[in-house]
């Protein structure tokens, strides 16, 4: 049985049938990457899997339980945490206010010191502005801030929608860099990401989704090498 097991997973916001039939999955200590262009729904598939969308049919199964209908708090619990599209950092909170915000469910109080400590290692930027208020960081260093809250609540599956969107080219290699020592660590990861060139050069395996349905799938260096995927997604001819 896979980490984490979606089958058959539909999608609807009102008329508009979103995913059709999606069926992936990740196993643990994998990297994989969910690419596809926009409004392929890349990002309601996350959004069903952590819970703040109710799908229409499917099965979604977290180390062998069905989490379908659980609230997103509840998951997260169970360590699938979503660092979502657009950061959904808390602007008017300092930076350490909110990678408190990331561990709210957890009581572990020397652990959390740990935690806390590794991801300011990982990203040494944030130790500097620890009382700055996060609306007035840089966006790479938003995005490093939503991975550090992340981090605080001890993911044992990341799941990271667009980390690279609206980043400068040498912030989205450092946002690499990050997510690779992250999977060093164990850290089971799901990316969605508009840079597929970056995604499958990272990642073990890929899917392509494209109009809500998955088009292909396979290990992410073959897929680099489809020419489908090389002229959709890589600029190739």
């Amino acid at each position: 049985m896979s980490f984490l097991t979606v089958e058959n997973l539909s999608v609807s916001y009102g008329a508009i049938q979103a995913l059709r039939g999606v069926t992936l999955r990740v196993e643990q200590g994998e990297v994989v990457t969910l690419i596809g262009g926009n409004g392929a729904g890349k990002t309601t598939t996350l959004r069903a899997i952590s819970g703040l969308l109710r799908p229409a049919n499917g099965t979604i199964e977290f180390d062998g339980e069905s989490i379908v209908g659980w609230l997103p708090h509840r998951i997260v619990c169970q360590g699938l945490v979503h660092v979502p599209e657009g950061r959904g950092i808390f602007a008017n909170l300092t930076v350490e206010e909110n990678l408190q915000m990331g561990a709210y469910a957890r009581h572990d109080r020397e652990a959390i010191r740990q935690d806390h400590e590794r991801a300011l290692d990982l990203l040494p930027r944030l130790r500097e502005r620890l009382q700055q208020r996060a609306g007035t960081l840089s966006g790479g260093e938003q995005q490093m801030l939503a991975i550090a809250r992340a981090l605080l609540a001890r993911p044992r599956l990341l799941m990271l929608d667009e980390p690279s969107l609206g980043l400068a080219p040498l912030v989205v290699q450092t946002v690499f860099q990050v997510i690779r020592e992250i999977a060093s660590t164990g850290t089971t990861i799901l990316l969605v990401e508009q840079n597929a060139g970056m995604a499958l050069r990272i990642a073990d395996r890929a899917y392509v989704i494209e109009v809500g349905e998955i088009q292909m799938e396979g290990r992410a260096s073959e897929l680099a090498e489809s020419d489908e995927v090389r002229k959709a997604y890589l600029g190739g001819n």
